[in-house]
């Protein structure tokens, strides 16, 4: 990052030009000289973002396998293939390889986000130098460069203001400020946030409209576009909840594993068994325990969320960002775009005192003056002035038809310093601005009914202050001829979007907090939070007080408050950090540069997609393809199904492995031969975690998965209850199939033929517990979630491959198994259906023990819910014990 900023570079806002450009050593007039250019460049370096190069392609492949089940699967791979298990292990590979692959192609959105970031710098830019206009490329622009800017310019280095010609810039990327800034030469007070700095002009932010000539006080890294870039580096990007809960069962489970066969070891060779054929025994029980295909199922399952927010309008960037997404317990949202439509509108009309409806006809030349004083075309032109169109619209009247039949024969042009605006058409004028300028000028008013009245400043001033209050931008206008009378007032905002409304209310049944995190005022942050039901009279925080906080209650602060306004990026970075200090796990959504940092640090960052920044959406997690904060609250509901399905399949695969790794115990404790071969163990795990156990990443969402509170982040992924069923199933498989092998020995069959009925009663006790688990904590006859064509299909599938297994000579030579006759299928189906059995009953047993008390499944009570209903212009908002009411 270059140092591409002037001394003092802090201060220039508050400055006059004449001391900014003596300070920088230049005229304003003139520019600098082209030496003097060349030597600045050579000083401060060129006005360019740099992206530090992230990790290369080898580094973030390697990273993969940093995984301590795949460090104990690799070792077993080794030794299997060292004992001439070359098919063995070759599957191993192939499991493990796939799993890498999978997580590889997922990296790298931070780099990603940096380089959308340098893109925000201009090409070129038009620099006065030897008091010549050029353009050069924007690279080389130095502190102290002379730069002219017009309408459509992007602003190509923080810039302090000389001259300006009604120039409006838009800064809502950077700053949040939902229209563009009106823009002058007067100096502000050295603590006024970004936003509030209307003599500067910053990197990356639009021109909308006019002209203006500034001093640039710094470039490259050194702007307020380089210092989040600064922040979007150097904010740690968190691991996923589900990240970490997988990273912690691995480790222990990883200890559990060579614990126990190291033990297996000694204890085989102390009892006598040869050396060799003990470390095959281990390698088979340590095959048999570790859960191979559950890195690659977790990835499939997560996989196919992707896909079901891909039809809600959520794209998703990353993968754990699905299940991350089901355990959010805040949401901190941005307001404009995000919770509102980024669209002014105007939403009152006012005159006398009283307040008129929009589409009435009351005030039609109110209406005609919005037109006729206007620059802007439907299509074109400055916000404001096309909310003014479109309330002539919403009213019945033709802008097209009013211009032709008025046409303008004289214009005085809007000036920052008036505030106001002036069309003379014929023999009639109107005039456009701020209340209080345009009052000023009146001595008449017309009633909303007809007629007129002399002007009643003070009821004219209550009525301003109310629509102020409520965050509304407020225009007057006038007629000039005979004598200046005020038409009316016209209040507008960027109006809220509707289904905003019920996605938040929707979210707080679930037990999900939501925030406003803006950089726009705090009255008009406070409107809308009321106007979305983000709460009646929510507190609201500026950027300013959370600056003057103590550092010890900053967190509590942050916690108790649900609107923060005048925030910079930096900031947004701290209330993100202090809500994950308290243990929460944040999603953030945003559609600006000064979003960036924030969605990076997040558990996880939500960009709009159609109207944000690439910045944005490249540091984020999920993109919404239509900005629309509903579909937020319906990837919360697809995460939560994706969660529940990861721990049915977590819960169906660990009795198996464990089961396995038992069976094989079993045989080295007693001395006996193995009931199932290391090649036996490995067909079990591929074949069903692939047939059986992905049909969970498929299972319909629960009707009640959105009536329930937010699982608490601290919960462990393997829980009491989990960890009770686990053992509960891995006894059943070992009895099921240790039995059925003892048994087929002592009716005089072969070896063969008695593993072969062990692996077929295996898997069928894995078929019937797969049944059990499509319900984790109640009887799944009772709760029985919907047809599943994947899992009548995984079922009919499993049943060939075990056929195959059994029958098909090729299949008996590769995996040591032979044919068997139908008493031993009995054994299989009856085996089956008594664990089925004894699962259900457990279910149902142990809801009576514990009280009935709900399973995680289960939809449980959560905060009370803010159902609303709409009456005309009110809002009621029932369950609150409190009323909203919105014109």
């Amino acid at each position: 990052m270059n140092s591409g900023t002037a001394t003092g570079t802090g201060e220039f806002h508050a400055l006059p030009v004449a001391a900014v450009a003596e300070r920088l050593g230049v005229d304003p007039r003139r520019g600098l000289s082209a030496a003097e250019a060349g030597t600045r460049l050579s000083r401060f370096g060129a006005n360019t973002v740099s992206v530090p190069a992230g990790p290369g392609p080898l580094r973030r492949f390697l990273v993969q396998f940093h995984n301590p089940l795949i460090y104990v699967l690799l070792l077993a791979g080794v030794v299997t293939w060292v004992f001439g298990g070359h098919v063995d292990a070759g599957v191993i590979g192939g499991v493990v390889l796939l799993n890498a692959v999978v997580g590889f192609v997922q990296e790298s959105r931070a780099q990603r986000a940096l380089d959308a970031l340098s893109t925000m710098v201009p090409v070129t830019a038009t620099v006065v130098r030897d008091g010549v206009p050029r353009r050069i490329p924007a690279a080389e622009l130095v502190p102290g460069d002379v730069v002219e800017l017009a309408a459509g310019d992007r602003v190509p280095a923080d810039v302090r203001l000389a001259e300006v010609h009604l120039a409006e810039i838009d800064e809502s990327a950077l700053t949040g400020e939902s229209v563009p800034v009106v823009k002058s030469v007067d100096p502000v007070a050295a603590a006024a946030p970004v936003a509030d700095r209307a003599g500067s002009a910053y990197s990356g932010t639009l021109v909308t409209r006019g002209q203006a000539r500034g001093l640039v006080i710094a470039t490259g890294g050194a702007t307020q576009l380089g210092d989040i870039q600064h922040l979007v580096a150097t904010a740690e990007a968190v691991t996923t909840p589900l990240t970490r809960k997988l990273a912690r069962f691995s480790r222990q489970l990883s200890f559990v594993i060579v614990a126990v066969s190291a033990g297996a070891f000694v204890l085989g060779v102390v009892r006598g068994t040869p050396a060799p054929e003990v470390f095959t025994a281990v390698v088979a029980l340590a095959v048999g325990a570790i859960p191979e295909g559950l890195p690659a199922a977790v990835a499939i399952v997560l996989a196919i969320g992707v896909v079901r927010m891909s039809r809600r309008g959520a794209i998703v960037r990353h993968l754990p960002a699905v299940e991350t997404l089901g355990g959010t317990t805040v949401i901190c949202t941005d307001k404009t775009g995000t919770l509102t439509r980024n669209r002014m509108t105007v939403t009152t009309l006012a005159a006398a005192g009283e307040l008129v409806p929009v589409a009435g006809a009351e005030l039609r030349e109110c209406l005609v003056a919005g037109v006729l004083c206007n620059d802007a075309e439907l299509d074109e032109g400055d916000p404001t002035e096309i909310a003014l169109l479109g309330s002539a619209i919403e009213a019945g009247l033709d802008p097209a038809a009013l211009r032709a039949a008025a046409p303008r024969t004289e214009t005085v042009p809007f000036e920052s310093e008036t505030r106001m605006m002036t069309t003379v058409h014929g023999s009639v004028g109107y005039l456009k601005g701020a209340v209080e300028e345009v009052a000023a000028r009146c001595v008449t008013e017309v009633l909303p009914g007809g007629g007129e009245r002399p002007l009643d400043r003070e009821a004219l001033d209550r009525l301003h202050r109310t629509l102020t209050a409520q965050g509304l931008r407020v225009l007057a206008f006038a007629r000039l001829a005979p004598e200046p009378v005020l038409l009316g007032l016209q209040a507008m905002q960027d109006p809220p979007r509707p289904e905003a409304i019920t996605a938040i209310e929707a979210c707080r049944s679930a037990g999900v907090d939501v925030k406003m995190i803006t950089g726009d005022h705090a009255g008009t942050a406070v409107a809308v939070a009321g106007a979305v039901g983000l709460a009646d009279s929510p507190r609201v925080l500026t950027g300013a007080e959370l600056a003057e906080l103590p550092p010890a209650e900053f967190d509590d602060a942050v916690a108790g408050t649900q609107v923060f306004a005048r925030v910079s990026p930096g900031q947004k970075l701290e209330l993100v950090q202090a809500l994950q200090r308290r243990g929460h796990v944040v999603a953030m959504t945003g559609d600006g540069v000064n979003d960036a940092p924030a969605l990076r640090r997040a558990d996880i960052g939500v960009a709009m997609g159609a109207g944000g920044t690439d910045a944005a959406r490249q540091a984020a997690d999920m993109v919404l393809t239509g900005d629309d904060f509903a579909s937020i609250e319906a990837a919360v509901r697809v995460g939560r199904g994706v969660f529940d399905n990861l721990r049915k399949f977590i819960a169906w695969t660990l009795p198996a492995n464990i089961g396995e790794g038992m069976v094989v115990l079993v045989a080295i404790l007693f001395g006996a031969t193995l009931p199932i071969v290391p090649v036996q163990i490995l067909w079990i795990n591929m074949t069903t975690a692939v047939f059986l156990g992905l049909t969970m990443a498929f299972e319909p969402t629960s009707p009640g998965v959105m009536r329930r509170p937010p699982r608490p982040p601290s919960r462990p992924l393997f829980t009491a209850a989990l960890l009770r069923r686990v053992v509960l199933v891995s006894l059943l498989l070992v009895v099921a199939a240790f039995g059925a092998y003892r048994l087929q020995l002592g009716l005089g069959e072969p070896v063969a033929e008695a593993r072969t009925t062990a692996i077929n009663v295996f898997v069928g006790v894995q078929a019937a517990y797969l049944l059990s688990c499509r319900s984790l904590d109640r009887p799944v006859l009772r709760a029985w979630p919907g047809r599943s064509r994947m899992f009548a299909l995984g079922i009919g599938l499993t049943a060939g491959l075990q056929l195959l297994l059994t029958y098909v000579p090729v299949m008996n030579s590769w995996f040591h198994t032979a044919p068997v006759g139908a008493g031993s299928w009995l054994w299989v189906l009856g085996a089956a259906v008594a664990a089925f059995a004894v699962v259900e009953a457990d279910k149902l047993l142990w809801s009576r023990f514990t009280g009935g008390a709900a399973g995680e499944d289960r939809p449980r009570p959560g905060p009370p819910r803010a159902a609303s209903r709409r009456t005309g212009g009110m809002r009621v908002l029932r369950g609150t014990g409190s009323r909203s009411f919105r014109r």
